[in-house]
C-alpha cells in the first residue's frame, strides 16, 4: 500500500505579477513601480510613435488623464497576468461607465529593469474607438469636428 505524501505547494507567483496585480487594481500606483524614466506608449498612438509619454510624471499625468476621462469609473479587469524578470503581459477587459459605457478587451505589455518598471505599450482592441467613448460628449450642432485627444 502506498500513502500519498502531503499535497505539493502552490507555486508562488513572481514578484512582478504582484507588481502587476497592485498597478492594475490602482493606476496611480504606477508611481511605486515606476523607474524615473519609464516610457509608455499609449493605445492611441500612431504609426510614428509621437505620442509616447517619457518620465514619470509624464507618464502618470497620461494614467490620470485616463481616470479623469471616465470620471472616476474606470476598472481595469484583469484575466491573465504573466511575468518574468524582464517581461509582463496582462489580458483583461477596460470597463467604464461615463462619459459612455466601455468594455474593450485589452493588452498590457511591461518590460521590468532592476525590479521597476521601465517601459509600458498599451494595446486597446479598438484604440480609435475606445478614443472616441472617452472623449467628452460634443453637442449636435456645436461643429465639434475631430474628437480631442486626452493630452
Amino acid at each position: 500500500m502506498t500513502t500519498a505524501g502531503p499535497p505539493e505547494p502552490a507555486p508562488t507567483a513572481h514578484p512582478h505579477v504582484r507588481l502587476l496585480e497592485t498597478v492594475y487594481a490602482d493606476l496611480m500606483r504606477l508611481a511605486d513601480f515606476a523607474a524615473p524614466d519609464i516610457i509608455l506608449h499609449p493605445a492611441d498612438r500612431g504609426i510614428d510613435d509621437s505620442r509616447v509619454c517619457r518620465g514619470k510624471d509624464d507618464v502618470l499625468a497620461h494614467e490620470r488623464d485616463l481616470v479623469r476621462a471616465t470620471e472616476g469609473t474606470l476598472v481595469m479587469d484583469t484575466q491573465h497576468i504573466v511575468a518574468n524578470d524582464h517581461f509582463g503581459a496582462v489580458l483583461g477587459t477596460l470597463r467604464a461607465s461615463r462619459p459612455r459605457v466601455v468594455a474593450m478587451p485589452f493588452c498590457g505589455l511591461w518590460r521590468f529593469a532592476d525590479g521597476l518598471v521601465v517601459e509600458h505599450w498599451e494595446n486597446a482592441h479598438a484604440p480609435h474607438h475606445l478614443q472616441r467613448l472617452l472623449a467628452p460628449s460634443i453637442p449636435a450642432g456645436t461643429g465639434g469636428g475631430d474628437v480631442p485627444r486626452r493630452r
